[in-house]
Formats: structure tokens, C-alpha cells, sequence
């Protein structure tokens, strides 16, 4: 057990002295947090970000405007704590505007058009804003907001959609390579180690599955289990599972001719002490890097499915569904609208591989 700490603390050691992983591993927890409070950081806390407003579309970064909330009758907003979490439920709705005049029972404002010359003129009673009984002043429901990020081709801020789509990115990348490494060490480790018909058998299915095209797969297992948050997970982890199969059973092949594993078999450990023990923990290092590259991989597939319709559907927002939206905007001078969201991309993707690599330094038992 000590030698199995000390040898821990070598790696952590290791680890730490590579300072582009540790900023990376940094960076990975960054983007977690931002994606579990998203809604606290976003300035649309409405469910999904989905806040649309047509006369603002495609304005670039830093548009400022000035906006009209008007209540709804009849709808409270429910300010449950889970809502930080999941989203509001909004009780007004927001107008954009040039500018607004009051008396003493109405407000006439004018909608936000790139034309003033054509932006319509309407009024609402001034007792919409009187909530409760309080006759507050109606400059406390006109504020000048702006979109750091600028808006998308529905009008919607596009800071808080990339906020808040960071989780199916990241989520569908972590979530995909857990269900290939708990479906491929198993079966990697079991035809490495026993060889034979075992090994004959998990080899023919490994190439079935392999010589199937992954985005056919894919597509195939979504329509099987159909569109939605969760069939989206399982199908991409169910194609990458045969890459760290075939990288552990070549590892495990080599790894069970040492030495110290004719030892323990000489001791009379059983096959799967040795094997969870002995000849796992020494051929980690690789898959490692498998693992970050199927990180990648899964955000993209992600992004192919989005792009043919099947992957989060709207008004869930995901970074590959917001460059699915937005990617005719390159030849039309709104290239921002794409960019932004495959940047954030590949960062996630960069950090992960660095993470993955100096991981695999670490663990290296050479």
C-alpha cells in the first residue's frame, strides 16, 4: 500500500512540474464551473438563453440597445433556487427600442429598427408597470443592455448561449469517453489477457464495429434510441469504445509476459487481482491519450450530428448547434457569429489533449 502512495505522489509530482498541463487541467475546471453556474453568469437567465428578439439579429460585439420590460399579466416569476441552475421562467418579456414617451396613462415607444425612418410607433398602459399596488417609475423599466458578444440571427445573446451550451460540449465529451473506457478496458484487458478463442471472439466483434463509418454508427444508434439530450451521449460512447479496446489489449498482450505478473500468478493471485492490480495500472499511460483525442472526436461528432439535425435538440443551445446556425454567416462578413463558439471549441479540445499528454508523462513507469 506505501509503495503504491509513493508511487502516486511520483506522478502528482511529475505532474505538477509540467506547468501547460496544470494551467490546461486549470483551465478544464474553469469551463466546469462556468458551465454549472452558467445561468448565474449569463445576462439571459431565461430557460436555454432563448431570449429573442428579431430586430436586433446579427449585431455584432458590444451592440448596445435600449430595452422595454413589460410584465406579463397574470405570471409571477418563480425564483426557486434549482431556477440558478436550470433557468427562469420569465414573467416579462423585453422590447427593444429607439426611444419612449410617457403621460399619464400610457407609454408610447418606439421598436428598435436599423431604418428609423420605418421603426412603428406603440403604446401599453402605463398600469402594466404598476406591480402590487407600486407606482414605480417607468425609466426603472428601461435599461441600455449590451451584448458583449453580440446577438445571433434570432436576436438571442450570444455570450449566454455559449455559456450555457458549454455543458452539452462538455458533457457529451466526458460523458462519452466514460462509457468507451467502461466498455473498452474491459473487453481489452479480458482478449489481451486470456488470448485465444477469447481473444478471436472480441477481435471479430472489434472489427465489426471498426469497420463501420463512426458518423453512420452514430446516426444509426440516434435513431434507434431517437433525438434527444441523452441518446446523444450513449451513441457517441458506443463508437469510440473499440479504439481503447485495441489499445488495451495490445498493451495488456505485451505487459502479461513480465516478469512480475508470472510472480503473481506464481503466488496464486487470481486472474482478476492480477489483471486490476498488476497489468492495468502499467498500461493506463496510452490510453490516456486515446481518451483526450476521443474527447475531441466526440465534440465533433457531436457537431456532425447538430449539423444533420440529430444532436441537442432546439432551443437546447451547444456549441456545435450554434456553429451548425451560423456557418453561411462566414461569406456574408459575420464570421464572429461562427468563430466565437468553434474557438471556445478549441480550447476545450487543446487543454484536454495537453492534459492527456502530460498525464501520460507522468504515469510513465519507464
Amino acid at each position: 500500500m506505501n509503495k503504491s502512495q509513493s508511487l502516486t505522489k511520483i506522478a502528482l509530482q511529475k505532474f505538477k512540474k509540467d506547468r501547460w498541463g496544470v494551467f490546461s487541467l486549470a483551465f478544464i475546471g474553469l469551463l466546469i464551473l462556468m458551465a454549472i453556474f452558467a445561468y448565474m453568469l449569463a445576462p439571459d437567465t431565461s430557460k436555454n438563453a432563448n431570449q429573442m428578439h428579431l430586430s436586433i439579429h446579427s449585431k455584432p460585439p458590444g451592440f448596445k440597445v435600449l430595452m422595454l420590460t413589460i410584465l406579463i399579466e397574470n405570471k409571477a416569476e418563480n425564483d426557486s433556487f434549482f431556477n440558478y441552475f436550470t433557468g427562469f421562467e420569465s414573467a416579462a418579456t423585453e422590447v427593444p427600442i429607439l426611444n419612449y414617451t410617457t403621460d399619464n396613462q400610457t407609454v408610447i415607444y418606439t421598436e428598435y429598427s436599423e431604418e428609423p425612418a420605418l421603426a412603428q410607433q406603440k403604446q401599453v398602459p402605463l398600469s402594466v408597470f404598476q406591480t402590487n399596488g407600486a407606482n414605480k417609475k417607468i425609466e426603472n423599466y428601461i435599461t441600455e443592455k449590451k451584448f458583449y458578444l453580440g446577438t445571433d440571427k434570432y436576436g438571442r445573446d450570444v455570450l449566454s448561449r455559449l455559456l450555457i451550451g458549454s455543458r452539452v460540449s462538455i458533457a457529451i465529451g466526458f460523458i462519452g469517453v466514460f462509457i468507451s473506457l467502461l466498455i473498452g478496458i474491459p473487453i481489452g484487458a479480458i482478449s489481451g489477457f486470456y488470448g485465444g478463442k477469447v481473444d478471436a471472439f472480441f477481435m471479430w466483434l472489434i472489427n465489426i464495429v471498426w469497420s463501420i463509418p463512426t458518423v453512420l454508427l452514430v446516426i444509426a444508434i440516434t435513431l434507434a434510441l431517437g433525438k434527444g439530450f441523452w441518446q446523444v451521449f450513449v451513441a457517441v460512447g458506443l463508437t469510440m469504445w473499440v479504439e481503447v479496446a485495441r489499445v488495451v489489449r495490445g498493451q495488456v498482450m505485451s505487459v502479461k509476459e513480465m516478469q512480475y505478473v508470472t510472480a503473481a500468478k506464481a503466488l496464486g493471485y487470481s486472474n482478476f487481482r492480477i489483471v486490476l492490480h498488476h497489468v492495468l495500472p502499467n498500461v493506463l499511460s496510452p490510453v490516456f491519450v486515446i481518451s483526450a483525442a476521443n474527447f475531441a472526436s466526440a465534440i465533433l461528432i457531436e457537431s456532425g450530428l447538430s449539423f444533420l439535425g440529430l444532436g441537442a435538440q432546439p432551443p437546447v443551445p451547444s456549441w456545435g448547434g450554434m456553429i451548425k446556425d451560423h456557418y453561411h454567416y462566414i461569406i456574408l462578413g459575420k464570421a464572429y457569429l461562427a468563430v466565437i463558439p468553434g474557438f471556445a471549441m478549441l480550447l476545450l479540445v487543446l487543454a484536454v489533449m495537453l492534459v492527456g499528454n502530460s498525464l501520460r508523462d507522468a504515469l510513465d513507469v519507464k
